[in-house]
């Protein structure tokens, strides 16, 4: 028999008007690697939180090592060795590293003097448990979210943790820290500790489960070995339907019109040097490389938010100025920012009011008032063609899943009627029904003409959405891919890591 760590049975949940768990059960054996997948708004984070007794369930009960629970509290969760990391890590910037792996030991004593060789100890021991060699007197502000990570699992180690659940850990880490990451994993299993791993990649998840299960619409679809599943039927499960890609087909207009946009000798010192390429109408140009190549800060420059030491911009054939956002947009150019939460959207202000943010002043009639028709028109007109899921266009941002919020930001620029479209990481953290129908939305502009670019690190995205591939790395494009439909997503990914080794030996 096989021995289980925790089983979570029948667990049901409902908040006002929504059912967010129906009898869902799961079960995760000791030292085990077990993934948890669904699209948004599926039950995961809501499973996660009971688990570690921070949220109650309506009907079920956990069971930890035998030991029934049926008011799970957080602190009895502690107890028992679970211990969750969220996407925000919980960390306290302007500690030290030791500091905050030993932060709860320090609470737990309540003493009015602080052992510092006890802290470092403390710390240095938790690491050496995974092969780690962080810093201990290094802020935590100062590290990358990579090693962020390593000192949110070595301060849950600190806990005794038998079962460490991590919420989408690898949202903002490059392909080399992943990696790291499943190295960490595969540790705690050696040591007998469950990892809980939660994740829209389903690549990732094929790399490091034993077992997965998938939630749809807040019920269990069903628990399975990871070796019985592949990508579709994964998708499968759990969209409930079949999501088929194929590469986009760029088709040349005839005739001898310049080029949407080129880009000859572009440079900023210590970001990206000597960038060529040309966009043209209806192409869909992806751009790709490991974190830190350059790619967003290229995209900054182009848009006027960050100004290049030299090299020309060319919209249309002519050389233009491009100082600011407002330069950029009044020449056609758009920019879907990588962090729609901080950087795209006003989460507190209604749907609306996000979507007329960027042409606002188009809509005020010669009193200075806004055109309240033309207003509600636009709006409606953006919320029906993006198909933005909501009942009433007042309904603040904030509430939206996150494929509802990529579309009110793509609204916002779109309502610009920009000539050529920078989309910086458009999917990032959206499942993948509301990926695949962003990437219809993306697909539908080049059609019509739009000139656009795909900023992604995702291996399929770029393969599924783009037509032509820039590989960058070290801030310089070292690679053109002419024909996506030539190469495999482990081609590409072989041409990125060798970029990226010969720009960084040398």
């Amino acid at each position: 028999m096989e021995e289980f760590f925790l089983q979570a049975q029948g667990i049901s949940k409902a908040y006002v008007g929504v059912q967010a768990l129906k009898d869902v059960s799961l079960s995760i054996k000791t030292g085990e690697v077990h993934c948890l997948v669904g699209e948004n708004g599926s039950g995961k984070s809501t499973l996660i939180k009971i688990v570690g007794g921070v949220v109650q369930p309506d009907r079920g009960e956990i069971i930890i090592q035998g030991r029934q629970y049926q008011r799970l509290q957080a602190i009895d969760a502690i107890r028992e060795g679970i211990e969750i990391i969220y996407q925000d890590l919980s960390l306290y910037p302007n500690l030290t590293v030791a500091e905050n792996i030993a932060f709860n030991q320090i609470i737990e004593k309540n003493s009015r003097l602080v052992n510092w060789k006890e802290i470092s100890s403390i710390a240095r021991m938790a690491q050496e448990r995974i092969g780690e060699n962080i810093d201990p007197s290094e802020l935590v502000e100062n590290l990358s979210m990579a090693k962020r990570q390593t000192v949110a699992i070595c301060r849950a180690l600190t806990q005794n943790s038998r079962l460490i659940i991590m919420d989408e850990p690898t949202s903002a880490i490059t392909r080399e820290e992943v990696d790291h990451l499943f190295s960490v994993i595969t540790k705690l299993k050696e040591d007998g500790i469950a990892t809980l791993f939660v994740s829209h990649k389903l690549g990732e998840v094929f790399e490091i489960a034993e077992n997965v299960t998938v939630l749809r619409d807040g019920e269990k679809v069903g628990q399975f070995k990871a070796s019985e599943l592949d990508n579709d039927s994964l998708v499968f499960h759990m969209t409930g339907q079949k999501i088929s890609y194929t590469p986009y087909i760029y088709r040349r207009s005839e005739g001898s019109r310049p080029p949407a946009l080129e880009v000859r000798g572009l440079t900023k010192a210590g970001q990206f040097e000597d960038i060529n390429f040309r966009l043209e109408a209806g192409e869909i140009l992806g751009m790709t490389g490991l974190v830190g190549s350059g790619r967003t800060e290229l995209a900054l420059s182009i848009f006027g938010l960050s100004r290049p030491d030299s090299g020309e911009i060319l919209v249309e054939g002519k050389t233009v100025r491009i100082n600011s956002p407002g330069d950029a947009t009044s020449r056609g150019i758009s920019y879907l920012p990588e962090d729609r939460l901080t950087q795209g959207l006003f989460e507190a202000q209604s749907i609306g009011d996000n979507i007329i943010v960027t042409i606002i002043r188009k809509l005020l009639n010669k009193m200075g008032l806004i055109n309240k028709n033309e207003q509600t028109d636009l709006i409606d007109r953006w919320i029906s063609e993006l198909k933005i899921k909501t009942p009433s266009a007042e309904v603040a941002a904030s509430g939206l899943s996150g494929g509802n919020q990529q579309r009110v930001v793509l609204a916002k620029w779109l309502a610009t009627n920009p000539k050529i479209f920078i989309l910086d990481g458009p999917t990032i953290g959206i499942d993948i029904a509301s990926k695949s129908n962003i990437h219809e939305i993306i697909r539908g502009l080049a059609e019509k003409g739009m000139a656009i670019i795909v900023i992604s690190d995702e291996i399929p995205e770029v393969l599924q959405s783009c037509n032509r591939v820039l590989i960058m790395a070290a801030g310089r494009i070292v690679k053109e891919i002419a024909e996506v439909s030539t190469v495999s997503e482990d081609d590409l990914l072989a041409v990125i890591n060798e970029g990226h080794l010969k720009e960084a030996t040398g």
